[in-house]
């Protein structure tokens, strides 16, 4: 019975600290007042411009990007989802609400053969996934060009073909401008026909950095995109500096306060004077406490993107918000 005591205080112990670590990291640059917080958008970092200026044409009209961090909510069904949707129905029917989503379900597992087609055969034909690359490749020292995780993660997704929109890796807060050899090794080593984007947390990388700036001159000669992350806590790594014709934006609401709108108007106004200027594609992921108002956030940012002329974009229609008129229709 001591034995089983004192095995039963320590998984106690650890089941703690594996609430806390997890707390921790989901909350990222989040603040219980932000009452003081300044949410306006900085300039345009040194050198989008011309990244954007050298960026090749795709083609055809610009895109932008709405969705969400994950399908799996129960709570959707009957907002998001139709009423009495099965759990094995969610993608299908997330898809056609949004058009992209933060896949985060590959930071933590690499996705098998059969669950790659599974996700291609239900999402819709526009529909774009973006892979958050696995933490063991971004929380190692290597950054996993050493292992067999990297090669492993790239023949997975791009199963997905056309369906594949951006993968982005994460780095640690820890990882610093001490890196830089690091992370010039794994761009070099990364399959160039797979489109990247990479989001910076340690303090180091902004400001007037030297370090930072050849990181970004790095990333946008081997055509890898930045992660621009909003969020109340780390107004620092809103830096807005563009490499690539290709946007990845984390918005972090607070509970749709209405400086969560005035963000979003912000926000829409930027990206359409960078379409102008020659971005492509934008990718906007909507993030609110446990994800509950997400969509209804997306649902305003899609409202807001539908009015800038000349871009495709499609977004949601929930339960009890029927889209203007001329909107697209999901259905």
């Amino acid at each position: 019975m001591q034995l089983a005591g004192v095995i039963s205080f320590w998984m106690k112990i650890i089941c703690k600290t594996k609430k806390l670590l997890n707390h921790k990291k989901m909350e990222f640059g989040k603040l219980s007042n932000i009452e003081s917080v300044d949410f306006s958008l900085p300039g345009d970092g040194a050198g989008t411009a011309r990244a954007l200026a050298g960026s090749p044409a795709a083609g055809g009209s610009p895109t932008f990007y709405t969705g969400c961090t994950g399908w799996s909510m129960k709570e959707w069904v009957g907002k998001v989802y139709p009423e009495k949707t099965k759990t094995s129905d969610f993608l299908r029917h997330y898809s056609r609400q949004f058009n992209t989503i933060e896949l985060n379900t590959t930071h933590y597992r690499i996705p098998d053969w059969v669950t790659i087609q599974k996700w291609k055969t239900e999402a819709a034909d526009d529909f774009r996934f973006c892979p958050k690359l696995p933490q063991t490749i971004s929380h190692s020292n290597t950054l996993g060009i050493s292992g067999g995780e990297l090669p492993a993660f790239c023949e997975s997704i791009q199963q997905l073909e056309e369906k594949l929109g951006c993968c982005f890796m994460q780095l640690p807060p820890y990882f610093g401008v001490d890196r830089i050899p690091v992370i010039e090794r794994f761009i070099e080593r990364f399959p160039k026909h797979i489109p990247l984007a990479l989001e910076l947390r340690h303090e180091s990388w902004f400001g007037e950095s030297p370090a930072s700036e050849a990181l970004f001159s790095l990333m946008q000669e081997h055509r890898i995109s930045t992660v621009i992350t909003d969020v109340a806590g780390r107004r620092d790594v809103l830096h807005m500096r563009l490499t690539t014709g290709t946007a990845m934006v984390r918005f972090v609401g607070n509970n749709l306060h209405p400086t969560d709108y005035r963000r979003v108007d912000d926000w829409v106004s930027r990206i359409g004077h960078w379409f102008e200027q020659g971005l492509q594609e934008v990718f906007f992921f909507t993030h609110e406490p446990d994800n509950l108002m997400a969509p209804e956030l997306a649902f305003y940012v899609f409202e807001q993107a539908s009015r800038i002329d000349g871009v495709q974009t499609r977004g949601p229609k929930l339960a009890g918000n029927e889209p203007e008129k001329g909107q697209m229709s999901l259905f």
